[in-house]
């Protein structure tokens, strides 16, 4: 097994090759809570993950429930810490959205667009002027200037994915945010995921269709 010094050197390689995230052995654990006379116990959601994130390309996460596929995610974008193993970002922004996308259920679509846009890095002023596109590619018409408490589980996630898809950030991470919605929505979200693949921008898509993954993804890795 490698050490850190390693595991390093072998990822300062891969930056040469076009690679912009990657990661070596990473591993995460969860703690248990313990009884009342008993230690706490752990439980490993993922152990010995190793692969690079290429510019431009769009990856698909696969593996059984419970496999770790969110987790990995959230490490990638630096939102939990890896408890061994180590992950290089060259100087990269990676954004992930999932179908609980944090919105305020009191504020209007436009408002949650902003914010979550924001998140992202962008500025106030550059989200609202995306937000005519954003309003019609989501389909929410005069229903983006509601509260998002009125918005089933389907609006929601039509807008968050929209927002993710008119902002840029050089790596997406998207959470099983193609499995809601209409028919018609899911064809129009796999189009506008095509386009990525002829971009600078990098997708990491989960999700629980193999066929879709093998329809929009460049490759594909399973955990």
């Amino acid at each position: 097994m490698m050490g850190i010094a390693e595991e390093i050197k072998e990822a300062d390689t891969a930056e040469e090759k076009g690679v912009i995230i990657s990661l070596r052995n990473v591993g995460v654990r969860y703690k248990r809570r313990g009884g009342l006379f008993r230690k706490p116990e752990y439980f490993q959601a993922l152990e010995g993950i190793s692969f690079d994130i290429h510019r431009g390309e769009t990856l698909g996460i696969v593996g059984r429930n419970g496999a770790g596929k969110s987790t990995l995610l959230k490490v990638i974008a630096g939102i939990i810490q890896p408890d061994s193993g180590v992950i290089v970002n060259y100087g990269v922004t990676a954004s992930l959205l999932t179908l609980q996308a944090g919105f305020d259920s009191e504020l209007p679509g436009t408002d949650n667009a902003i914010i979550s846009g924001m998140l992202m890095g962008y500025t106030r002023k550059q989200v609202e002027a995306r937000m005519e596109d954003i309003a019609e590619f989501s389909e929410l018409g005069d229903f983006i200037y509601e509260p998002v408490k009125t918005y089933s589980s389907g609006m929601r996630a039509r807008l968050g994915f929209t927002v993710a898809m008119y902002m840029t950030p050089d790596v997406l991470l998207l959470d099983e945010v193609l499995s809601v919605g209409d028919k018609q929505f899911k064809k129009k979200a796999e189009v506008e995921m095509m386009k990525k693949l002829h971009s600078e921008q990098s997708v990491l898509l989960v999700s629980h269709s193999e066929g879709q993954v093998n329809r929009v993804c460049d490759r594909s890795i399973e955990i």
